[in-house]
C-alpha cells in the first residue's frame, strides 16, 4: 500500500428495518456480518478502528472503538470521527453490514490513491458508494461544516473535492457481480444476499 491508511468499519445504524436487531451480530456462513467485514480488512492495516454509537456492543471484538463526535443522525458523522480519530493521511471506510466486502475491491481502492486526492470512491450503475470508499484526513474540516449546516449526504460533501471514481467496469474486474456493496439492512436483504452468493435460504440454520 502506497499510503498510510487506516481502516474504519461504521457500526453506528440504528437497525430499525431488521426489528431493532443489531445487524452487525447476524450470523451468516457461520461468522458475524462484522467478522466478515474485519476479515477482510486483515492484512490491510495496522490500525483498525470501529465507529460506534453502543461501545459496550462490541468489546469482544480485538479493535479499537470509537463513538461518534457529532450526535447528528447518519453515516456522515461515523465518517467525521473515523477522520478525527485516525493518525494517518487516509481513511478506508466500509459499513459493518457489507459482508461479501472482497479484498479485491479494498485493494483496488487503495491502489486507486492519488497525490492530493480528497476521496476515491467507487460508483455503478446505482451511483457512488460512499461508504466503501477513501477518504483524505485533510477534508475533516470540511466534514465538520457540513455536519454544523445538517448537510448530512456524503457524496455533496466532496462535491467541489477532487475525487477518483472508480468506475463499475474496473470493479467488475475484480467483483463481477459486485457483492462487495450489497447491504444487509432488512431480513429481505439477508434472504437475497443468501441466494446471490448461492447460500441455502435464510430459514436454514446454516444462515440464521
Amino acid at each position: 500500500m502506497k499510503y498510510p491508511c487506516t481502516g474504519v468499519v461504521l457500526a453506528g445504524g440504528r437497525n430499525i428495518r431488521f426489528g431493532g436487531k443489531n445487524k452487525a451480530f447476524i450470523p451468516i456462513c457461520g461468522k458475524t456480518v462484522l467478522a466478515h467485514t474485519l476479515e477482510a480488512f486483515s492484512g490491510f492495516f495496522e490500525d483498525i478502528l470501529l465507529v460506534t454509537k453502543s461501545p459496550l456492543d462490541y468489546l469482544e471484538y480485538d479493535v479499537a472503538i470509537a463513538a461518534d463526535v457529532f450526535p447528528a443522525p447518519g453515516s456522515l458523522a461515523g465518517v467525521h470521527a473515523g477522520l478525527f480519530y485516525s493518525e494517518t493521511p487516509y481513511v478506508f471506510f466500509a459499513a459493518c453490514d457489507t459482508p461479501f466486502l472482497k479484498k479485491e475491491i479494498i485493494r483496488l481502492i487503495l491502489d486507486s490513491i492519488e497525490d492530493g486526492c480528497d476521496a476515491v470512491i467507487p460508483e455503478t450503475e446505482a451511483g457512488m458508494e460512499p461508504l466503501c470508499a477513501v477518504y483524505s484526513k485533510a477534508c475533516l474540516s470540511h466534514v465538520e461544516q457540513h455536519l454544523h449546516q445538517n448537510r448530512l449526504k456524503i457524496t455533496r460533501v466532496f462535491q467541489k473535492k477532487r475525487v477518483v471514481r472508480i468506475p463499475e467496469g474496473t470493479l467488475r474486474e475484480k467483483d463481477p457481480d459486485l457483492i462487495s456493496f450489497m447491504n444487509i439492512n432488512t431480513p429481505d436483504d439477508l434472504e437475497r444476499a443468501a441466494i446471490a452468493v448461492g447460500l441455502k435460504p435464510p430459514d436454514s440454520t446454516d444462515l440464521l
